[in-house]
C-alpha cells in the first residue's frame, strides 16, 4: 500500500506539470525562456557571489551584461538574416527549377545512358519531384517569414523574458530549497540523488550542446561567406542552430547549402567542392573537438532519444514543447536508469533463487 500511495502521488504531479503545459501553453514562452535563462546563468550568479557580491547585485550585473551582449548581437545580425531570409524565400522557385535543369541534364547524360531509361520519363519525373520539394520549402520558409512575429512575439521575450529571468536569478537557490522542502521527507535523499542527477544531465547537454551549436554556426558562416556563397551567413547560421537535434543541422544546411552552390557556381567545380568542404570540416571539428569536450559522454541521451522528444514534445504543446523537450528527454532517462537499478536489485528480478548475485552492470 505505502508503494501504491508513492506511485499515486508521483503519478499525480506528472499529470498535473502534463495538464499545465496544455493549459497555459500559448502563454508560458516568455517564462520558460526566462527560466531557461536564469537556470543558466544561476552558475555564474554563484561564482560573483563567493567573489564578495551580494545575490541582487550578482543578478544586475549577470542581467545588465546579458541584455547588452544580446542587444548588440540582435543589431548587428538580425538584419542580415532577415534580409537573407527575405531573398531566399524569393529565390526558392528559381533556385529548384535551375537545381531541377542541372540534375536532369546529368542524368540524362551519365545515368540515363548506363540504365537506358527513357528521357521524357526521367524529365517528368523530376519535375515532379522538385516541385513537390521546391513547394514544400518554398511553404516552411513563408511560414517561419510570416509566423515568426507571432511565435516569438517582441513584447513578451525582450520585455517580460529578462524581468522573469532577474526575479527568478535572484531567487534561485531560495526556490530550490523551497522545493525541496514540499519533498515526502521519506523519500527526500532519493528525489535529491535524481534531481543531481537530472541536473547534471540538463546542464551538459543544454550548456555544453548550445556552445556546440553557436560555434558550429560560426564555422559555417564564415566558411560559406570566405567562399562567397550567396546567403551563406543564413545558412550557416541557421545550420548551427538546427545542429541541436543530431544530424538535422548539418543534413539541412548541406542540402541547401550545396543546392545554392550549384546555381550560384555552375559549371566551376572547385567552388561546389569548397562549400561540401566547409560542412566536412565543419562535421570533423563538432565529432571530434566540440562534441567531446563540451557534451562529453556523461550527459546519457542518447540522439534517437533525444529526436524523438523534440518530434513528440513539438507536436504536443508545440514551440514551448520544443523548449521543454531536451529536459524532459533528460528526466526521463534519469528516472528510466533509475527504477531499472532498482528493477535489478528488487526480487522480481532475482527471483526466489536470487540469492546475494549481484545484478549485471548498467552501461
Amino acid at each position: 500500500m505505502n508503494l501504491q500511495r508513492h506511485i499515486g502521488f508521483w503519478l499525480g504531479a506528472l499529470l498535473v506539470f502534463v495538464v499545465f503545459l496544455f493549459v497555459f501553453s500559448n502563454v508560458l514562452l516568455p517564462f520558460l525562456v526566462g527560466m531557461a535563462v536564469a537556470y543558466g546563468l544561476d552558475p555564474i550568479a554563484d561564482w560573483l557571489e563567493r567573489r564578495g557580491l551580494s545575490r541582487l547585485a550578482a543578478s544586475l550585473v549577470i542581467l545588465i551584461g546579458f541584455i547588452l551582449l544580446l542587444v548588440l548581437l540582435v543589431l548587428l545580425i538580425v538584419p542580415l538574416l532577415v534580409n537573407q531570409l527575405a531573398g531566399l524565400v524569393d529565390k526558392v522557385p528559381t533556385y529548384a527549377v535551375q537545381v531541377q535543369a542541372l540534375v536532369q541534364a546529368f542524368l540524362e547524360t551519365r545515368v540515363g545512358q548506363m540504365l537506358q531509361v527513357d528521357p521524357d520519363q526521367l524529365k517528368n519525373s523530376m519535375g515532379t519531384l522538385m516541385t513537390e520539394a521546391a513547394g514544400w520549402l518554398s511553404t516552411v520558409l513563408k511560414s517561419l517569414w510570416s509566423g515568426g512575429s507571432a511565435l516569438v512575439d517582441v513584447a513578451a521575450l525582450f520585455v517580460v523574458t529578462p524581468v522573469v529571468a532577474f526575479y527568478m536569478l535572484i531567487d534561485w537557490d531560495k526556490m530550490v530549497a523551497r522545493i525541496d522542502s514540499w519533498v515526502p521527507r521519506d523519500n527526500v535523499e532519493t528525489v535529491r540523488a535524481i534531481a543531481r542527477d537530472i541536473d547534471h544531465a540538463i546542464a551538459g547537454f543544454v550548456r555544453g550542446q548550445g556552445l556546440v551549436c553557436m560555434l558550429l554556426g560560426c564555422i559555417y558562416a564564415f566558411g560559406l561567406m570566405l567562399i562567397g556563397l550567396n546567403f551563406g551567413l543564413l545558412i550557416g547560421i541557421g545550420a548551427g542552430i538546427l545542429s541541436f537535434i543530431p544530424y538535422v543541422g548539418t543534413t539541412v544546411g548541406f542540402i541547401v547549402g550545396v543546392s545554392v552552390a550549384l546555381v550560384q557556381f555552375w559549371p566551376e567545380w572547385p567552388w561546389i567542392g569548397a562549400t561540401v568542404l566547409v560542412f566536412m570540416v565543419g562535421q570533423f571539428i563538432e565529432g571530434n573537438i566540440l562534441q567531446p569536450r563540451l557534451v562529453g559522454r556523461s550527459v546519457g541521451l542518447h540522439p534517437v532519444w533525444l529526436m524523438f522528444a523534440l518530434f513528440a514534445f513539438g507536436a504536443l504543446f508545440g514551440f514551448v514543447g520544443l523548449l521543454v523537450a531536451v529536459p524532459a528527454a533528460a528526466a526521463v532517462a534519469v528516472l528510466m536508469r533509475f527504477a531499472i537499478a532498482r528493477y535489478l536489485t528488487s526480487p522480481i528480478y532475482r527471483g526466489q533463487a536470487g540469492g546475494d548475485d549481484q545484478p549485471p552492470a548498467l552501461g
